[in-house]
Parts: C-alpha cells; sequence; structure tokens
C-alpha cells in the first residue's frame, strides 16, 4: 500500500496562491485506508478551501487513481467542471496526482506527502516495507528486506553498530540483520548467511522504468 500524509494547511494554501475554483480528486484504495483522500477527507477539504476563498466546484473520489483509463473514464463525467475550474486538487499519492494531469489540459496539485511503500499493521499505522528496488533478495533473508528494514541498506550483513539489539541509527528500530538471523535460525536456513549479495547499485536503474505485459515494443 502507498502510505502517504496530508500536506501542512499553510504548505496547501501558498500551493494555490492565486486558484479561485478546484475540483476535488480523491482515491477509493490506498489513500482512503491512509484517510488521506476518502469521502470524509474531501468533505474536509472542501470545508476548508471554501473558508479560505476557494471554491470547489465538484469532487470525485476514483475508484483506483493510479488507473489512467479508469481516470480518464471518471473525469468525463465532470468534464464541465473542470472545464470552469482553475485546477484540480489530487487527495492521492504522488502517481494518483501525475495520472490525473495526464488526463485533463488544467493544473493539477498534490494535497498529500507520498511517504513509502508499506504494510498495515492496523488500523492508524502504517511501517514501510519496500523500496522497490527491482532486485528482490527477500528469499536468502528469511523474508525480511535489508534494503528497507536496515538504515544503511546493507545486504550481507550486519555492520556491528547494533546496541541491544536495537539499530545505532535509529534506536527505536531492531536491527534488521538481527531479525534476518532469528528468522533463518528459526527456519533451519542458518547457511543462507554465507549468500554474499552485492551492495545495491541504486544508479543503475534507469528511470522512468516501463514493464509491459504484452510483450516488447515494436
Amino acid at each position: 500500500m502507498i502510505i502517504s500524509q496530508k500536506k501542512p494547511r499553510e504548505e496547501l494554501l501558498a500551493m494555490l496562491s492565486g486558484v479561485k475554483k478546484a475540483v476535488l480528486v480523491g482515491c477509493g484504495e490506498c489513500a482512503t485506508v491512509c484517510m488521506t483522500g476518502g469521502d470524509e477527507q474531501l468533505e474536509e477539504m472542501k470545508a476548508f478551501l471554501e473558508e479560505n476563498g476557494i471554491s470547489v466546484l465538484a469532487s470525485l473520489v476514483s475508484g483506483t487513481s493510479c488507473n489512467k483509463l479508469l481516470v480518464k473514464k471518471e473525469l468525463k463525467e465532470y468534464k464541465d467542471a473542470i472545464a470552469e475550474a482553475d485546477c484540480i486538487i489530487s487527495m492521492s499519492c504522488g502517481d494518483g496526482v501525475q495520472t490525473v494531469a495526464s488526463n485533463v489540459s488544467i493544473a493539477v496539485y498534490p494535497a498529500n506527502n507520498t511517504m513509502f511503500l508499506g504494510e498495515v499493521e492496523r488500523v492508524g499505522l502504517f511501517t514501510e516495507a519496500c523500496r522497490f528496488c527491482g532486485d528482490c533478495v527477500l528469499a536468502n533473508t528469511g523474508a525480511i528486506c535489508p534494503i528497507t528494514k536496515c538504515a544503511k541498506s546493507l545486504t550481507s550483513g550486519p555492520c556491528g553498530g547494533a546496541k541491544g539489539g536495537h539499530c545505532e541509527v535509529n534506536p527505536d528500530n531492531r536491527c534488521a540483520w538481527i531479525m534476518i538471523y532469528e528468522k533463518l535460525q528459526s527456519l533451519g536456513t542458518l547457511e543462507k548467511l554465507d549468500i554474499m549479495t552485492e551492495p545495491k547499485g541504486f544508479s543503475d536503474s534507469a528511470y522512468p522504468r516501463t514493464i509491459s505485459l504484452r510483450g516488447s515494443k515494436e
């Protein structure tokens, strides 16, 4: 799940300087669960904007704001309001902002800050889980990601600075490699610690990346 947080209100108003009319677009998936882009948050945003002199001409919660074709279809129903508006305010992750923007000819502004791909531990509590590195090592680490869980993203063992089983960089977190050791021990696969993994070369990836299930483009 993509985790997002609301932008500070003063930052949002500064971003919307000069805007008089807006359309709100939320997301029925991640942003709704994060309570940053569901029906309730759109109503709160509408009230806040109108208190500050910005008219909200329409609002909708997209089924999935990162689905380009779905968003295109949904926005057609609001074409008159969009034509009159100065901008669209997207209450989703950064990808949702860009998806909406690719379907309209007016400015689109983000109401949220996109934080990370995370796990829902319980209602209202999210933990970062994956860095989208494109080279998954979870098979050798007991399904605990050292790229994400280790503050230094070490791939072949601990740094040696842990104290009391906790990370020296962020003592609130347990050392990822101690957790990996314990998990492999419980699985009876400690030999996997002997597998050396090359350090991540984050500069090796060329962005933006594209994956097509239809095969290579001609």
